[in-house]
């Protein structure tokens, strides 16, 4: 498993490679403009993995275009560890954590405590806990658990609570928020 903390690009190295790599198409969201106000024109996401120790610092979407070897990365960042079930992980849930990251003007890595899920690892989550959804997004690639040491968690909720571009969970009892790419919801305490 390749260990994510070498990706450190130059602003040049990055352009080069996206000029010779194929570029997936950019999705309409009607919530874009508001969610991604000031996002510029590249985005970047910067996590750990406590589970597996992999970092990840990656630039993945560039003047309207989204790198695909660089999502390829993050799918497999966000996969299960516990069955290295690796499912694609929704665009926009991407970009609501990037955005959220932007708002909250820190350069710490997010702390990743679960992306993708198996509906094999979601049951086992359910039986231990009633806070995990029967049909959670996380089975379907669409949500993300993410701490950060710097951040409280109401700080990190209000963050992504003002991208309004999905679903956004508290949990101060375990110290991380949850974001999906949803409904415009929000919930906790």
């Amino acid at each position: 498993m390749t260990n994510h903390s070498s990706l450190s690009m130059t602003r040049r190295g990055v352009l080069g490679a996206f000029a010779s790599t194929a570029l997936l198409a950019t999705p309409t969201y009607s919530k874009a403009a508001g969610f991604l106000r000031g996002a510029g024109d590249i985005r970047r996401i910067r996590m750990t993995s406590p589970r597996t120790g992999e970092k990840l610092d990656t630039i993945y979407w560039i003047d309207g275009n989204y790198i695909k070897d660089a999502v390829k990365e993050i799918n497999l960042f966000m996969r299960d560890w516990r069955t290295n079930g690796v499912k694609n992980i929704d665009l926009r849930t991407i970009d609501i954590m990037a955005a959220s990251h932007n708002l909250l003007d820190v350069h710490e890595p997010y702390m990743l405590l679960s992306g993708y899920r198996s509906p094999q690892t979601n049951a086992m989550l359910r039986r231990r806990s009633r806070g995990v959804a029967k049909n959670s997004r996380h089975m379907i690639g669409e949500a993300a658990d993410l701490r950060l040491a710097s951040r409280s968690v109401n700080q990190m909720y209000s963050a992504a609570v003002a991208c309004r571009g999905g679903g956004v969970g508290k949990y101060s009892g375990s110290n991380f928020v949850h974001m999906d790419c949803g409904p415009v919801r929000s919930w906790g305490r």
